[in-house]
């Protein structure tokens, strides 16, 4: 079997776009969506439309959670912007995903980790930075799904894949529209792919075991940047363009 595993898309239409094209001359038996998919400061309403038309197996990330239970004085910017543009049916669409997936037999999809969409499963975040967790960590965040031949994640935007010394393989496909952000907990920290590309993975089992493939796809991120600017969302714009806060 071969998946595209995509995630964080984050409302950015023009990255989505290049990242399905891409995708479609890839051989793909089924897509898998990690979530975090509308909010950002750029498309969130288009977006949905074009999420909603594709086939694809999508679990909810923690902007989903946020969008659909937090008051609009709660939110983040990125948040405010997908409520107030989405539509209805959308709002009911986001409502409708689920936290994790059963993706096929062994394999198991999630934003964050399988228990929590915003812990970070497969970095770790200390007081000088953000480091690669090790594998002990790694199990301890899967905690009882540590027996999944395959385990995909999202949330961090970072490329990266783990096998475990009993054979599962955890990925994280990074971005498709956010490269950079920067986040305060549990201590100040950034998460930089380095480059404004979108990112997507492509993971098959033709070896007899999960292999992956980290694809990276150009798109017209200067126009995306001026969508972002467009929105006062200078902070965004800038990621956009050079994959760095």
């Amino acid at each position: 079997m071969r998946l595209a595993v995509v995630s964080d898309i984050h409302g950015n239409l023009l990255a989505l776009e290049a990242v399905l094209a891409d995708m479609a001359r890839q051989s793909i038996d089924h897509c898998v969506n990690l979530g975090d998919l509308l909010s950002g400061g750029l498309q969130p309403r288009q977006t949905a439309e074009l999420l909603m038309d594709a086939s694809m197996k999508t679990v909810a990330g923690n902007h989903e959670r946020q969008i659909l239970t937090l008051g609009l004085e709660q939110m983040g910017a990125s948040d405010r912007l997908a409520v107030q543009e989405i539509t209805p049916a959308q709002r009911e669409w986001l409502a409708s995903l689920p936290s994790t997936l059963v993706v096929t037999d062994g394999v198991l999809a999630c934003h964050g980790s399988p228990d929590d969409d915003l812990t970070y499963l497969l970095e770790t975040v200390e007081p000088v930075g953000v480091r690669q967790a090790t594998d002990s960590e790694v199990r301890q965040r899967l905690g009882p799904h540590t027996g999944w031949s395959l385990v995909l994640c999202g949330h961090t935007h970072l490329p990266r894949a783990t096998r475990l010394p009993e054979g599962s393989l955890v990925v994280n496909p990074g971005s498709v529209g956010w490269p950079a952000f920067d986040d305060d907990k549990p201590y100040p920290h950034v998460m930089e792919a380095g480059t404004p590309h979108a990112r997507y993975a492509v993971v098959d089992d033709v070896s007899g075991r999960w292999e992956v493939e980290f694809r990276s796809v150009v798109y017209d991120w200067e126009s995306a940047a001026l969508v972002a600017e467009d929105k006062d969302r200078q902070d965004l714009a800038r990621a956009l363009r050079t994959g760095r806060v």
